[in-house]
């Protein structure tokens, strides 16, 4: 089991799997005795000593290394206001974030902060380019007690995430700054369904277990088990992961033995809820009866599988926002929570602890979302790390790249096809075109990987309508190498089929082309049939099926990622350079302060609807 956190925060005890336990006799011993706190082990509630203890529990998931306020769309949230009209609220930056979790503990004995994955990865360019050192120093002064990892924590490989764990400098890079060594993750992240392929032992540990005078918490953390589909294969080499309700019930049961009852799941998986607002009542038929209606997706499955003793599961991945009651396998309501992305909300969860059954009174539980708006105070610790790792990161995240004449949205347009999308993708097919350089005749991009949008607004002294090296790799922070291969015709029909079934067939994943691709996507249909066949033309031409054809795409989706393995099946491959760098050539070739780019039309694929 890896290491317990070297960090032991002042009036509580950090344990993780593998420390020892005090025994609940001496930690009764140690409590007052009745009248020393007015009626410990009375019936009161929420009092520190007495029989029913309010806990605090807050969370979040998927900050993805964003330390500054997320730009554009990506810092907003949407609230349904009383009169069931939506305002856009601008949220995020850890700064603010510090100071609501800061302010939200005040008054509360008993705080656990905790987070569910993907809390480093596909990181702007102030964490991305220190391979996240920043980010980690950030949530330890969060004071983040535990947190499940994520698909993007593996993004690195686990080397990488065993230093992010235990620390050191990095292998190739070295230390950031002279004469200081990386120090860290104060907090445990818990891996319990990743186990090593040779040993079958688990990578990092399964649980952990928070406690403070004698009240205790189990938390397990998993990650979704498809994560080797949406990470990189050398990422996750020599790695298994498990089933996350197998893997969850059995750590249930270890927990228990140890007389932990109260147990709360981290899971990067997620869903889908029916409206985009954080404050929509996610029982969205209205019926009261807490059955979760009002979200879809993975996450549905696991919390209606996942043993009854769990009494709360803090999710992620789908970068949603809800709280939803889901019926356990006995029919009892259950809180499963998410808190969007990128540091823009929270949640504030009280459970309420019964010492005499140590066990959560599930029907005193209660949660709610909160945004962290930024007209709070910056937390002064905070700012002063974000602007240290700011000064060494000026000098390459200021260089211009390009030009735009207005926004130009990926990661906040909900299209399917973004016009962000169609500009990289064409920025790779020229830059790989060439015959040298590959020969490729069209190109593909992964809608995961176009991370953020690019905002007209100047971000920082640069000047409106200045695309900065920062800017673009908050886009792209992967640096993926680029791939040309040999694809049939049948199977690049196969590929653009493979969006809407399959593993994409609940979850649709709309690969973004380059210019000349063009096809019909009927949404009123259903699986592989949305992608009309006939339609599939390059240059007006139809898709010859026993035709080669030349595509560009990253190495990501050359390996089969995103459940498209029939990009896997090309041949010939040539490794080209990295989609950033095509992408930055590309803004610099074709814009300039008298001729920015346009937004794209976004017009290559029809939708039905």
């Amino acid at each position: 089991m890896a290491a317990t956190p070297r960090k032991n925060k002042t009036g509580r005890r950090i344990l993780a799997a593998g420390a020892g336990l005090a025994t609940v006799g001496a930690l009764v011993a140690a409590m007052p005795s009745a009248g020393a706190d007015g009626d410990a082990f009375a019936a009161g509630h929420g009092k520190g000593w007495g029989r029913m203890v309010d806990v605090q529990l807050l969370s979040f998931n998927d900050l993805h290394g964003n330390l500054e306020p997320p730009a554009g769309s990506s810092g907003q949230v949407t609230r349904v206001k009383e009169d069931g009209t939506t305002e856009k609220i601008d949220a995020g930056g850890v700064e603010y974030l510090a100071t609501h979790l800061r302010q939200a503990r005040q008054g509360n004995r008993y705080s656990v902060t905790a987070a569910a994955g993907d809390l480093i990865g596909a990181s702007p360019l102030l964490s991305g380019l220190f391979h996240d050192e920043p980010t980690i120093g950030a949530l330890n002064k969060l004071d983040l007690d535990v947190t499940s990892v994520g698909n993007h924590e593996f993004d690195e490989g686990a080397v990488e995430l065993a230093r992010m764990q235990n620390g050191g400098c990095h292998p190739t890079a070295g230390c950031f700054v002279d004469g200081k060594k990386f120090k860290g993750a104060d907090f445990p992240y818990l891996a319990a369904n990743v186990t090593k392929e040779k040993t079958g032992k688990p990578l990092l540990d399964p649980y952990f277990i928070w406690e403070k005078n004698g009240v205790r918490i189990g938390f397990i953390g998993v990650t979704l088990e498809g994560t080797p589909n949406v990470v990189t294969a050398e990422g996750v080499k020599g790695l298994k992961f498990g089933d996350e309700v197998e893997t969850i019930n059995k750590y249930t049961k270890i927990l228990e033995r140890k007389g932990v009852k109260s147990i709360v799941a981290l899971v990067h998986e997620g869903g889908m809820p029916a409206s985009a607002a954080y404050n929509y009542n996610c029982d969205g038929d209205g019926d009261g009866d807490g059955d979760g209606e009002g979200v879809s997706g993975a996450i549905v499955d696991i919390a209606k599988n996942v043993s009854p003793q769990v009494d709360a599961l803090v999710t992620g991945h789908t970068h949603q926002a809800y709280v939803c009651s889901i019926p356990d396998p006995a029919g009892k309501p259950r809180l499963v929570t998410s808190a969007s992305s990128f540091g823009k909300l929270y949640t504030d969860t009280t459970l309420t602890y019964d010492r005499a059954t140590k066990d959560i009174v599930r029907t005193a539980v209660a949660s709610a979302n909160h945004v962290v708006t930024r007209d709070v105070p910056k937390a002064a610790d905070v700012t002063k790390l974000i602007e240290d790792w700011r000064t060494l990161a000026a000098p390459i995240a200021n260089r211009p790249q390009g030009f735009i004449a207005a926004d130009i949205n990926g990661r906040g347009s909900t299209a399917l096809e973004k016009p962000l999308g169609d500009l990289i993708a064409d920025a790779q097919l020229e830059g790989l075109a060439p015959a040298d350089k590959g020969g490729a005749q069209l190109a593909l991009m992964n809608p995961g990987g176009i991370r953020s949008d690019l905002v007209y607004a100047a971000s920082g002294s640069e000047g409106n309508g200045v695309v900065t090296y920062g800017e673009s790799f908050t886009v792209q922070p992967f640096t993926n190498m680029m791939n040309v291969v040999d694809l049939s015709g049948a199977n690049l029909i196969s590929a653009l089929k493979q969006q809407v079934s399959g593993s994409n067939l609940n979850s649709i994943k709309i690969l973004q082309v380059s210019k000349g691709l063009t096809y019909t996507l009927d949404m009123t249909k259903t699986g592989a049939d949305r992608v009309v066949d006939g339609t599939i033309k390059l240059n007006g031409e139809a898709i010859d099926p026993s035709k080669t054809y030349r595509v560009a795409m990253n190495e990501f989706l050359a390996g089969g990622g995103d459940g498209f393995a029939a990009l896997a099946t090309g041949t010939n491959k040539l490794v080209g350079a990295s989609d950033l760098d095509l992408f930055n050539a590309y803004l610099a070739a074709h814009s300039s302060a008298s001729a920015p780019l346009p937004v794209p039309a976004a017009d290559r694929i029809t939708v039905v609807q």
